[in-house]
């Protein structure tokens, strides 16, 4: 054998070596941001789940329809809204939803609870529109005290318009800033919306991927219900039984299996949408989210898939967590100035009146990070005016410490008054005037 056989041999034998010590560990190596034609998707964002900031970004504000992903929304507001053991009646427009569908009948009635697992994990479009009924009549006065067997379909679509509201109250209070949702379960909808000045505008049912992304990182993370949402939409199969017929529900999320640290996700399809999708993975204490629309048509299923892996890995090769409430990054509370308060009482008339500001929102435990890259610091900025006028309330607003990634603020601390300061007045004078003829005695 020649040295160059012997060579490749040698070769061989240590990557079999290393591949058996790497087991199931996957080892990172820093690399590019996928370049916008290596992704199949036409609006792509990649998101630090925990702070909000964008990582990666391919068309992130485009406005597009984006399916049944609609469907993570609809499913935080009824978990954060609805007991999950209320029942639901079956509309007869809720059981005339096109497929994919539980197949729900007329006059029937389903446990909030059992509706979920179904809109979540099969993406059933009439458990979708069951549940948004049984929530949007609550807000419509003549429809509130009726069960929606009863309704007919404009009643229904009263009711369905009441829940549209919600949606976009909620993802405005979320911070989307692009978003119009008109059916719970995301199917192509336009309606024509009347303006305050009474002209008219068409709007389509849309979202971006920013503001999709900004959604699942309320339902994984801020919600008040985000542990339900993901023991939900993080469940293999669920079965149940309800007006004597028995169903079994089977999560289509393919990326709950397809990396380390899944967490959530949901696909979406429509003819107008295309393949759309949302997923969300936590790592050694950072937190990612993918946001996908337009991913692909017909017969290119697999392609959100795998768009989603080439975002996720670049963000865990790339970006680090960095933990802004730590020692070494907040400003510590005596390095902040004394500012002077003019006409403020003092003990003497010449006195220099000054305060220095208290931080009450820092606590030991308090733990907030955002993702960096290898080179990126966040940097602290003190807004403080350069004096203060007298009176000055104990607890009043003097300013804030901003810690910030180049413009964009990540984290905010108060700095507020620690005693109050009175204004001068006349009985300070005469008090002083005292003071002076009593040889500094009060």
């Amino acid at each position: 054998m020649n040295s160059n056989g012997r060579y490749q041999i040698i070769r061989i034998l240590l990557l079999s070596l290393l591949i058996c010590f790497m087991g199931k560990h996957t080892i990172y190596a820093a690399k590019e941001a996928p370049k916008e034609q290596d992704l199949f998707a036409a609006s792509a964002v990649l998101m630090d789940g925990e702070s909000g900031r964008i990582l990666y970004d391919k068309n992130g504000m485009a406005p597009l329809p984006n399916a049944s992903t609609t469907k993570i929304l609809t499913c935080i507001l009824v978990l954060e809204e609805c007991d999950l053991s209320e029942q639901a009646f079956v509309s007869a427009y809720a059981s005339q939803m096109p497929k994919v569908k539980l197949y729900v009948k007329t006059g029937e009635q389903y446990a909030v609870k059992d509706l979920l697992y179904s809109l979540m994990l099969e993406s059933h479009n009439d458990s979708a529109v069951v549940l948004a009924e049984h929530m949007g009549k609550k807000w419509v006065a003549d429809l509130k005290d009726r069960p929606a067997e009863e309704f007919t379909t404009e009643e229904s679509q009263m009711a369905l318009k009441a829940f549209a509201e919600r949606m976009n109250q909620k993802a405005e209070e979320i911070g989307c800033k692009d978003s119009y949702f008109i059916t719970p379960n995301g199917l192509d909808a336009t309606e024509t919306v009347v303006m305050p000045d009474n002209s008219s505008n068409i709007q389509e049912h849309h979202t971006t991927a920013r503001d999709l992304a900004l959604i699942m990182s309320y339902c994984i993370l801020k919600s008040p219900e985000c542990d339900m949402f993901l023991k939900i939409t993080g469940t293999r199969s669920y079965s149940f039984y309800a007006n004597q017929r028995s169903f079994s529900c089977s999560n289509h999320n393919t990326f709950l299996d397809m990396m380390e640290g899944a967490l959530s996700g949901k696909t979406g399809f429509t003819g107008k949408a295309g393949y759309c999708y949302v997923g969300a993975l936590k790592k050694e204490g950072r937190i990612y989210v993918v946001a996908l629309l337009a991913c692909g048509w017909p017969n290119n299923r697999s392609y959100k898939w795998s768009d989603t892996r080439k975002l996720m890995e670049y963000g865990l090769q790339n970006y680090r967590r960095e933990e802004i409430t730590s020692e070494e990054i907040l400003i510590p509370e005596q390095a902040l100035p004394e500012l002077p308060v003019r006409h403020g009482q003092g003990e003497k008339i010449d006195q220099t009146i000054t305060i220095k500001g208290a931080l009450p929102d820092r606590a030991p435990d308090k733990s907030v990070g955002v993702l960096l890259g290898t080179e990126e610091k966040i940097a602290a900025k003190v807004l403080l005016p350069q004096e203060l006028e007298a009176p000055v309330e104990k607890g009043q607003l003097l300013g804030e410490i901003c810690y910030m990634l180049g413009d964009e603020v990540y984290y905010r601390e108060r700095i507020v008054a620690p005693q109050e300061i009175l204004r001068v007045d006349l009985s300070w004078c005469f008090r002083q005037i005292f003071r002076v003829f009593c040889g500094g005695k009060p």
